[in-house]
């Protein structure tokens, strides 16, 4: 399960400060970093997780390493399959603190891991930057665990992000008042569907329809027939990659007529484009980017070139955002020291593809919320404190 990446320029122990003169000892910060090769999020880890981490780590070394109190450090990547299994990550997390004794861990992927991982990784002290967790629990955690950081936003933020995008669809009268439900049956799926029944309520939508599922179900038809016998106008479903493919293909096929179609994790994933064609116009769901942000269109081109296609259009570039968070406080705290390092993170204020991250209470508040498919690209429409970069619009059937 394990591979050690050391990438390094420099085969000598030293190399030359280029502008002080000062001659600088090359040495080896250790990251570490747990996430799924295998399981039912393996997929999802693929796309949005680990391009990113191999990006960053190479990107540095090319740089010649991070400058830690005058020392140059190049990274070594100490990496291991978490399997989609809570249990699997906490092993990995302890083994990686005690027998691999990393610097540092980046974040594990997915809300329920990193939510699983968080006692173990605040038991060793490491900053734990969260950039593919989406929970109300954020403040509590934040509290509970002061290492602990939140990038991508919380599941009433998400939520409340799909009931304003459906608002402003029946404000134009694309659709109207009927909605069905669904979500996965576990962290993620539960928070979102749980804020987004009495939100859809309070905007007067009816919910027609409800159902969930267990992670990793493979056969969703009786959902999406289930859903279509209820004559809905929207459909919002809190689903991960492999059902956010599934529940689409069935909409397809049972020819699900509603005029806002919403899905999860995945929704912002170029394969998603790729796979359904036309039929992804005008399909809504979690995330979404602004393109015309210059950062956001440099990021994608790097990304484009390290791992031969480009990353998703939602939580690629918050992952990578929170690389950057740890690599910029590290420096500024001068010290592998991980208290200080938390200390650096809590009080600073990091220049990031996303935009400007200052954590508030150890959340990031600014947050994309809705993204739709555009033209062939997964478009920001809703969004707490970003730029977004069109109007939601009907989706005009699955032709």
């Amino acid at each position: 399960m394990l591979r050690r990446t050391f990438i390094a320029l420099a085969t000598s122990v030293a190399v030359l400060g280029a502008t002080s003169g000062a001659s600088f000892a090359q040495e080896v910060l250790k990251i570490g970093a747990s996430a799924p090769k295998t399981g039912p999020l393996a997929g999802g880890a693929a796309m949005t997780h680990w391009p990113n981490v191999h990006m960053w780590v190479n990107e540095v070394n090319e740089r010649g390493g991070l400058d830690i109190g005058g020392t140059k450090h190049t990274i070594e990547l100490v990496e291991y399959d978490d399997q989609t299994s809570a249990e699997t990550a906490i092993q990995n997390i302890q083994r990686m603190a005690t027998q691999d004794q990393v610097d540092f861990i980046v974040t594990p992927y997915s809300t329920g891991i990193n939510v699983a991982t968080a006692p173990m990784i605040a038991q060793h002290g490491y900053p734990h930057i969260t950039t593919s967790a989406a929970t109300d629990g954020v403040e509590d955690f934040a509290a509970r665990w002061p290492n602990s950081f939140w990038m991508l936003g919380t599941a009433t933020q998400l939520a409340e992000g799909a009931v304003q995008t459906l608002t402003m669809l029946r404000d134009k009268g694309d659709i109207g008042n009927k909605v069905a439900l669904v979500h996965v049956a576990d962290a993620f799926g539960l928070e979102l569907a749980g804020a987004a029944k009495p939100a859809l309520e309070a905007a007067n939508f009816e919910v027609v329809y409800e159902a969930s599922y267990p992670l990793g179900t493979q056969d969703v038809a009786p959902i999406i027939s289930g859903a279509k016998d209820a004559a809905p106008d929207a459909f919002i479903g809190f689903s991960y990659p492999g059902d956010t493919f599934a529940l689409t293909e069935q909409a397809q096929i049972q020819d699900l007529d509603v005029g806002a179609f919403y899905v999860g994790v995945g929704t912002a994933f170029p394969p998603y484009a790729a796979r359904f064609g036309a039929a992804a116009e005008g399909v809504i769901g979690i995330g979404g980017i602004n393109v015309a942000d210059p950062k956001i269109a440099d990021y994608i081109e790097r990304h484009t070139a390290a791992a031969g296609q480009g990353p998703d259009f939602w939580a690629s570039a918050t992952t990578y955002a929170g690389l950057q968070v740890l690599e910029q406080a590290i420096v500024a705290a001068g010290t592998k020291d991980r208290a200080a390092v938390v200390e650096a993170i809590k009080n600073g204020t990091f220049d990031t593809v996303i935009g400007e991250v200052k954590f508030e209470n150890n959340v990031n508040p600014n947050v994309w919320t809705v993204g739709q498919w555009r033209d062939g690209v997964f478009v920001a429409v809703a969004a707490d404190g970003m730029d977004v970069a069109q109007e939601p619009v009907k989706k005009e059937g699955w032709e």
